[in-house]
């Protein structure tokens, strides 16, 4: 469980690949912006792989001349587009782009450096959140951390995954993003990741991340804790968290499970709130 073996293997100066793997589904008029965005970096050791989860847009044209593969596929969810971005890539690290978001000017070069320096196998960023047009500022509860951060990655997802730099290794250990979770697989993701080795928060913004789309998942799914009590179910029974980390993810499983066990009682839902209560008794 030591994150800083083996760092330095593939970081000479600068040169280890980094697979850069942007999805998109239906957004034509982002995509272009978006792969310029990693186009410009000055990190000089990438491939940029652009992931088509079956768009009906065209959005093929959109990157036409640039130099990126394309990779289309039938329509699977963002999870089997970036899934199937890592298994086509080649780079000893990876990163990842949502069509909707912008990287920053460098961005690439600045985490290579500071995990190179500090001895870290997984980083992330800082961002700007745009909402509808307009820029606003995140919530207290969004705070970001640097080192063994499983703690605070259980009340929800504070890591975007266009802000993340991972050695591939750590995928090999921890797996890949869920294609089961139709929402919340990157809290999923981050969990596994984040119970196994220390994460690096660079306290700068280095992404765009844009939302308030009237199609976004976020909005698809109503009570989308349900999909992290199923995270912290699968992961309870995986047998990997020491005991205190085991003790802390209970107790944030007890925690999501009332909390939807009653609005499933204001839904009228009584097999829901039952199973919901009933649920962390067999890890207790």
């Amino acid at each position: 469980m030591n994150g800083s073996d083996n760092i330095h293997q593939g970081i000479d100066d600068g040169v280890a690949l980094v697979s850069i793997i942007v999805t998109t589904y239906n957004r034509k008029s982002y995509l272009k912006q978006a792969v310029l965005s990693t186009l410009s970096q000055d990190y000089p050791e990438k491939e940029i792989i652009v992931v088509d989860d079956g768009s009906t847009d065209d959005s093929a044209e959109e990157v036409q001349g640039l130099p990126v593969s394309y990779l289309y596929k039938e329509n699977g969810g963002i999870s089997s587009a970036r899934n199937a971005g890592i298994k086509a890539s080649k780079g000893d690290f990876l990163a990842f782009l949502d069509v909707d978001d912008l990287w920053l000017k460098g961005k690439l070069s600045v985490q290579m450096k500071l995990m190179d320096m500090e001895g870290f196998k997984v980083s992330y960023t800082d961002e700007i959140w745009i909402r509808n047009g307009k820029r606003v500022n995140q919530k207290l509860r969004h705070r970001k951390y640097t080192g063994w951060i499983f703690e605070q990655c259980l009340p929800l997802c504070i890591i975007s995954p266009s802000s993340v730099v991972i050695k591939r290794d750590v995928l090999d250990s921890s797996g890949l993003f869920d294609e089961n979770l139709a929402v919340c697989e990157d809290y999923d993701l981050w969990l596994r990741i984040s119970c196994r080795y220390p994460v690096l928060f660079i306290e700068k913004p280095l992404i765009v991340k844009t939302g308030g789309h009237a199609d976004q998942l976020s909005r698809k799914y109503e009570a989308m804790d349900r999909f992290r009590i199923e995270s912290l179910v699968k992961l309870l029974k995986s047998e990997t968290l020491s005991r205190g980390m085991r003790g802390l993810a209970l107790r944030e499983l007890c925690n999501k499970c009332r909390i939807y066990a009653m609005g499933a009682k204001k839904r009228d839902k009584r097999e829901e709130v039952a199973h919901y209560l009933s649920l962390p008794d067999q890890f207790m």
